[in-house]
């Protein structure tokens, strides 16, 4: 037979009110006493009752990971790490749903009734109808990914720009002139950002930036090989490739080998987002580290702040970004 709060409660002689309050951390429930229900609850292997508390506390016991879209230009690696971020916050105290906005034809059934909070990692400003009917409806709210101006509003996200920057300045800084880019998604606030840091190094640096070396992309592997193959049409070459993401970079790499050329012999990549293959790849990716499960584990800590009324007050936090050297790159300074 299952244990009961009211089982609890009559181990720790206290009411079976006190119980669920301080099993929620309701401020209302002292420390100590928080610490001594919580030990008893584990002594007994308490597990709780999710339809029953969400009855007595008015709560679901549900909370809302959202994406833009799960099926076009969310990456697997991005995806993965974005949940497991979230998931190892909230573990057995919430149940996790993860929904592309674009599945809902309208919002109606995100309420308080279904949610107790939502993140949003927000990838353009379309999301922006989704993200106004969650503030509306006075659900707790945390965005990842993209900054929003709103008063009370926490926003998590990773300073793309400033990787992007610094990935291309060690190209320069390797030799290169004739750097080629490929861009993310239209309409993704990342392949603005990331764009904007490579037009920025180059700039710095005085290298003349070639529109004729600038491909669009869509974040996945197709589009990265359909990129590279028209580069690799153009009269003049690129010894550089900088690819918005990691899966782009493996469909360059990919088209580069189907022409019989070598990396990094003959031309180099280099990616974003450091993925799980990166690594592993031959030869083994440059590439920009996004710290997305941290921006998820961060974005779900302030989520239970604000569910708990701990924490109401805008805030914007920049996650840094790594430069991952490793094999796909080479160093032509010297070359002539």
């Amino acid at each position: 037979m299952s244990v009961t709060i009211k089982d609890i409660a009559r181990l720790a002689n206290v009411s079976h009110t006190t119980v669920s309050r301080a099993l929620n951390n309701s401020s209302l429930i002292n420390k100590e006493t928080k610490i001594r229900i919580k030990k008893i609850a584990e002594e007994v292997h308490y597990t709780p009752n999710y339809s029953a508390r969400s009855l007595v506390l008015d709560k679901s016991y549900n909370i809302g990971l959202f994406f833009r879209t799960i099926n076009r230009g969310t990456s697997s690696g991005f995806f993965q790490e974005a949940v497991r971020g979230v998931n190892e916050v909230i573990k057995g105290d919430y149940n996790l749903i993860v929904k592309g906005i674009d599945d809902y034809d309208g919002f109606s059934r995100v309420s308080r009734q279904n949610f107790d909070g939502v993140i949003v990692m927000s990838q353009s400003s379309k999301d922006n109808a989704f993200i106004y009917h969650v503030l509306n409806n006075s659900i707790p709210l945390v965005v990842l990914n993209r900054e929003l101006k709103e008063d009370n509003l926490v926003n998590i996200l990773s300073d793309d720009k400033k990787g992007c920057y610094r990935a291309t300045e060690y190209l320069i800084k390797c030799g290169h002139k004739k750097i080629a880019l490929i861009e993310g998604k239209e309409g993704f606030e990342s392949t603005k950002e990331r764009k904007d840091g490579f037009i920025e190094a180059l700039l710095d640096y005085k290298i003349t930036i070639d529109k004729e070396l600038i491909e669009k992309g869509n974040y996945d592997l197709k589009s990265g090989y359909e990129a590279m193959m028209r580069l690799l049409e153009k009269n003049e070459l690129p010894t550089a490739v900088f690819c918005s993401n990691d899966d782009m970079a493996l469909g360059a790499m990919k088209a580069i080998g189907e022409k019989g050329l070598r990396i990094p012999e003959d031309i180099s990549i280099t990616g974003f987002d450091d993925n799980v293959h990166s690594a592993y790849l031959t030869p083994a990716l440059t590439t920009v580290k996004k710290q997305v499960e941290v921006i998820s584990r961060e974005g779900a800590q302030y989520l239970l702040k604000i569910i708990n009324r701990e924490l109401i007050k805008k805030e914007t936090i920049f996650i840094n970004t790594d430069l991952v050297i490793r094999d796909s790159v080479k160093n032509v300074e010297n070359k002539e």
